[in-house]
């Protein structure tokens, strides 16, 4: 009953598996629990799964060796592209860097070229026109002034022009040219191709030096219009003063010294040293101031002033009644009203040819001026020069008086040429034309 109700609440109980093992006499038996057929299913899945992993690795262990060291590899041949890619880069850089500064210091070298020629012409200027101020050509309406400021000023001031890389060159030059920084190297291997930097050392050096090139270009053309200008009014000038002085028959000083260098003279022929339009501006200047120079200085060896200015003229030159015969007579020149014991100065240099005592003139200084021309100073109350002195404009050669054939206190001024008594009316006005080209 207990059965049959056993059976009918829970059901059918299932066997146990018995496990028998028999050796000889001897039988045992083990009775095979669930649980211990679940632990034996793992025991051999475990060991399944094991060994096939295990399987697995041996089979796949090369492919997979083999697989990392290429992926090693191939990180290896990227880094080593990488950094050959970098260092080609920086070599071009230092390149660029060396061509740059090659290019400075290449115009550093002209700008100093150009600076000592500047320096050379600045010196030679100063020269010309410190000519050209004493001929009187820089004080008419500002011709030609000096310039204000050396042209050294004008070169660049550039220092350590051979810097080397390694040192603080390149920042140096960089600095004074206002550069930035090159382009960095960049480690993404899509972008190490070089490219190169749009504004470089050397763009911004030609930039620099052009403006100062310019700049010099400035000043050469500005000295070269001011000395071009000096040559014509220099040119004018040394007209003016030959006409006057073909006027008056004096021959003019360029055609004996060109006699005289035709003379004795040889050579082979040889190209000139320079064909430099500015240093033949400098030797037209030179040759123009030469000739006024010669014609001034004959100009002012010669009696072109007036002897007695703001003094009255007594008796002109030409025929008159002579005051003590009554009749008509040559007065060979001009009287000036002058009063006792007032000093009497020459009209141009000269040496003293005549002084003393001399007739009708009565105490005379007579000058001899070159040239055939010769001035005569009469009635003079004391002479202060003897015969053989050389006189100039500002020196005394005697004090007014009345001696000879006189009247009265005056001066006798008369003017010779080859021996012959002219107005000196004619030198006078030519003096006056002359006023502006001669001291």
């Amino acid at each position: 009953m207990n059965s049959g109700h056993q059976h009918r609440v829970f059901g059918r109980r299932a066997q146990e598996h018995i496990l028998i093992l028999a050796s000889g006499d001897k039988v045992r038996h083990m009775t095979v629990r669930p649980w211990m057929a679940a632990v034996a299913f793992c025991f051999v899945g475990v060991f399944s799964i094991g060994y096939l992993l295990a399987t697995s690795y041996l089979v796949l262990r090369d492919d997979l060796i083999g697989a990392t060291m290429a992926r090693q590899a191939r990180m290896q041949h990227d880094y080593e592209d990488r950094i050959a890619a970098l260092r080609a880069q920086v070599d071009r850089i230092t390149s660029r860097q060396l061509l740059d500064q090659q290019v400075v210091e290449d115009k550093v070298d002209k700008l100093m070229e150009q600076q000592m020629a500047l320096t050379s012409r600045h010196g030679k200027l100063d020269n010309l026109l410190d000519r050209a101020e004493s001929s009187g050509l820089t004080e008419k309406d500002g011709v030609l002034p000096a310039p204000s400021s050396p042209v050294q000023s004008y070169a660049p001031d550039i220092k350590d022009k051979r810097a080397s890389l390694t040192g603080g060159g390149i920042e140096a030059i960089e600095k004074q040219l206002a550069s930035g920084a090159p382009a960095d190297a960049t480690p993404d291997n899509s972008t190490l191709a070089y490219v190169p930097a749009t504004d470089t050392v050397g763009d911004r050096a030609d930039r620099i030096f052009s403006k100062v090139t310019l700049s010099l270009k400035d000043v050469e053309q500005d000295q070269r219009s001011r000395v071009e200008q000096l040559t014509s009014y220099a040119g004018n000038a040394a007209n003016a003063i030959e006409t006057v002085l073909t006027r008056f028959k004096i021959p003019m000083p360029e055609t004996a010294d060109k006699k005289d260098d035709d003379d004795a003279v040889g050579g082979p022929y040889v190209e000139p040293e320079s064909n430099d339009d500015f240093n033949n501006s400098l030797v037209a200047l030179d040759g123009a101031l030469t000739r006024l120079e010669e014609v001034r200085s004959t100009a002012e060896s010669l009696p072109f002033r007036n002897p007695a200015i703001g003094k009255d003229v007594t008796s002109p030159f030409g025929n008159r009644r002579d005051p003590f015969l009554g009749r008509l007579a040559l007065h060979s020149g001009i009287d000036f009203r002058f009063s006792p014991g007032e000093r009497i100065r020459p009209t141009a240099p000269g040496k003293v040819i005549s002084a003393g005592w001399t007739g009708g003139y009565g105490n005379m200084v007579e000058i001899d001026h070159g040239n055939g021309i010769s001035t005569r100073y009469g009635h003079m109350s004391q002479v202060l020069v003897k015969v053989g002195d050389t006189v100039d404009r500002d020196d005394v050669i005697g004090l007014a008086g009345s001696t000879g054939r006189s009247t009265g206190t005056h001066l006798h001024y008369e003017v010779r040429q080859d021996g012959h008594a002219v107005d000196p009316v004619y030198f006078m006005n030519a003096g006056l034309k002359l006023a502006t080209y001669i001291k």
